[in-house]
């Protein structure tokens, strides 16, 4: 297999999902950095999605909740600041939103600044930099997150909310 075959196989990865798996949407479209994404994720036991344009991942996010979703900063051309697929991401309704563990991922965040990710609504900044330690930083993220939300869960829950 050619590196653009393999890169090619990456850009179009749509996993089938099954009731209990752990899934992933990646949305990067530098296939070097969604490569190391996705091998990572894969290792972690994760199926997943890739989003290849806005309208793409729109659909995916409305039809699908993702356990973790990594968005690049520059998805489809754009910056931080008008990037659509991350805005669509932070404005999901409530109870999706707070099942996912969303990943803004680039060359301008720092890996695990906590005060970043909450400027940017997202619970993991990671820099692009430290793409070999994605897999044990993404783990303890997400390890973080049930933590914190497991007692809200229970109780709504609980209470028939879900």
């Amino acid at each position: 297999m050619n590196l653009t075959s393999h890169n090619q196989e990456f850009e179009t990865r749509f996993d089938i999902f099954e009731p209990g798996d752990l899934t992933a949407l990646v949305c990067i479209d530098q296939p070097e950095y969604q490569q190391a994404v996705v091998d990572q994720l894969s290792s972690m036991d994760y199926k997943l999605h890739v989003g290849l344009f806005a309208e793409d991942i729109s659909l995916k996010l409305k039809t699908h909740v993702y356990d973790v979703v990594v968005i690049d900063e520059n998805f489809g051309d754009c910056y931080l600041g008008n990037n659509t697929v991350l805005y669509e991401a932070i404005n999901l309704p409530p109870n999706q939103r707070r099942t996912q563990f969303l990943v803004l991922i680039g060359t301008s965040v720092m890996t695990n600044d906590e005060m970043m990710a909450f400027i940017y609504s997202v619970d993991l900044c990671f820099n692009v930099n430290d793409l070999s330690n994605l897999k044990p930083v993404l783990r303890r993220g997400v390890a973080r997150q049930k933590e914190f939300f497991h007692v809200f869960i229970e109780q709504v829950r609980a209470a028939g909310l879900v």
